[in-house]
């Protein structure tokens, strides 16, 4: 079985996203599973130098793009065993930031060409390619309109992953023809609500459609969770399964990771309150071990829940506790909060930006994590947090419902409401926070967070299953 994983970032390589954690992380687990999965992705000027010098040249082809062919260069790199082809053209790539260009359209369209150009000229010759999100939408539409008839790629099916179903690739018709190359009696693949919509356009031509949860899958069913595609999504059902992500273990393991003040393990715990002390010093807290600190990490966006946190925020600040922020995002909530912090110095350390050591710090030091996010196809944050020992706090909503279960019975690893409602966030608050005042207790919630398994092995195992099918193994 060999899979070809399109993606328009990955880990290490170049990262806006969690759909970067994704691209580095299920290959690795796919391969340890003795499936040949390889990734391509573009060469982004960003791309660090330690990481170009692990990249070889293989070739350059030309690649069509509508009306015209342009340069397509081809790089090789090999890292923690897998390999990675890179697709070289600076004038599409050689740029500040991986999206938001006036021309993505027709960059990531000349990217989906060259995926499927580049089969010919490479020793892989994909079963499979696995699609993720808009910027590689076209792969599928692409091969069954102008490859299929080729001996050479006949055989090979299409996955299309949704990770955020939000962000759709839409275009004005005007760009059908002369940038994507569609012939005009072609052009109902991608016609929807008025525009010329890729995301569309891949789950009508696609082979199989996955979203990163279970119940992400049966959300974007409704019309309050798919912007617009549920009605394109329900001619496809038959098409469609939901595959929780994992984490990469490696990564974010207490016991090695060198972003951390102290390592420390599930029989080893001690050093947790170690990391507590050091991030309340970084952050300019007061050194309380008894005071629980509450952990953000997310985009300041109202989409995240950010809406309900400001609602109360100062009622919860009441309590004592202490909120480590980090993020960033619009511009109201960033004013907020660092109103909050300047009014509450001994309560709330707020970093703007994002700082990937201060968020292993926060998921290592902090004793809560709040996630409550409106919507949240999957989620990582809160399978880190759990993976240190943070207990999570979330909105019963896509990845989140599937992953945190609330404690209240006994069994559960976090605590959890329903509503989109910001008291009802703060009432699940003040549950976590009576639960951490109960020590013995507490202990026995974080042991069990901690042995949660949402390493990508199942996922990766279901992965592996959907490919079967489709080749029919």
């Amino acid at each position: 079985m060999k899979v070809l994983f399109a993606s328009s970032e990955a880990y290490p390589f170049a990262m806006s996203g969690g759909l970067a954690d994704v691209a580095g992380a299920l290959p690795k687990a796919l391969r340890k599973r003795f499936v040949g999965c390889r990734v391509i992705m573009p060469l982004y000027s960003s791309i660090s130098e330690e990481m170009r010098k692990k990249m070889t040249f293989l070739c350059n082809i030309t690649v069509p793009v509508s009306w015209r062919r342009q340069y397509c260069g081809v790089f090789e790199a090999h890292v923690d065993g897998v390999i990675y082809y890179l697709i070289d053209n600076q004038y599409y790539f050689k740029r500040d930031g991986l999206y938001g260009h006036f021309d993505d359209a027709e960059r990531f369209a000349f990217f989906s060409r060259a995926v499927l150009e580049v089969i010919a000229h490479i020793d892989f010759v994909p079963d499979i390619i696995h699609c993720n999100d808009w910027q590689t939408a076209l792969i599928p539409l692409y091969l069954n309109l102008f490859y299929k008839s080729n001996p050479l790629y006949k055989d090979i099916k299409t996955v299309f992953t949704i990770h955020n179903i939000q962000y759709q690739g839409k275009y004005g018709h005007n760009l059908t023809g002369d940038v994507l190359g569609i012939p005009a009696e072609c052009e109902s693949l991608l016609d929807y609500d008025n525009c010329i919509n890729l995301m569309k356009g891949a789950i009508q031509c696609c082979d199989k459609i996955t979203t990163v949860s279970p119940t992400y899958s049966k959300e974007i069913l409704d019309p309050y969770f798919s912007h617009g595609l549920d009605g394109i999504l329900k001619q496809f059902t038959y098409k469609l399964t939901g595959i929780v992500n994992g984490i990469d273990t490696q990564v974010y393991n207490p016991e090695t990771d060198p972003l951390i003040y102290k390592n420390y393990s599930v029989d080893e715990i001690d050093a947790k309150a170690y990391n507590k002390k050091m991030l309340q010093k970084e952050l300019g807290l007061p050194e309380k071990a008894d005071t629980p600190i509450i952990g953000i990490v997310t985009r300041l966006v109202k989409h995240k829940g950010i809406d309900l946190v400001k609602h109360v925020f100062e009622e919860l600040l009441q309590k004592d506790v202490q909120f480590a922020i980090l993020g960033s995002g619009e511009w109201e909530f960033e004013a907020f909060f660092n109103s909050m912090a300047d009014k509450y110095p001994n309560k709330v350390g707020l970093t703007l930006g994002f700082k990937p050591q201060l968020a292993h710090r926060i998921y290592a030091g902090a004793d809560i994590f709040l996630m409550p996010s409106q919507s949240e196809p999957c989620g990582l944050a809160q399978m880190v947090a759990l993976r240190y020992g943070t207990i999570p706090i979330v909105r019963e909503t896509g990845g989140l419902n599937d992953t945190i279960k609330d404690s209240g019975d006994g069994k559960g690893n976090g605590f959890t409401f329903k509503s989109y409602n910001a008291h009802d966030m703060q009432n699940t608050v003040w549950r976590a926070l009576d639960g951490y005042s109960d020590k013995k207790g507490w202990a026995i919630l974080r042991k069990r967070a901690m042995e949660c398994d949402n390493s990508w092995s199942a996922s990766a195992n279901a992965y592996i299953r959907l490919y079967k099918e489709l080749k029919n193994q």
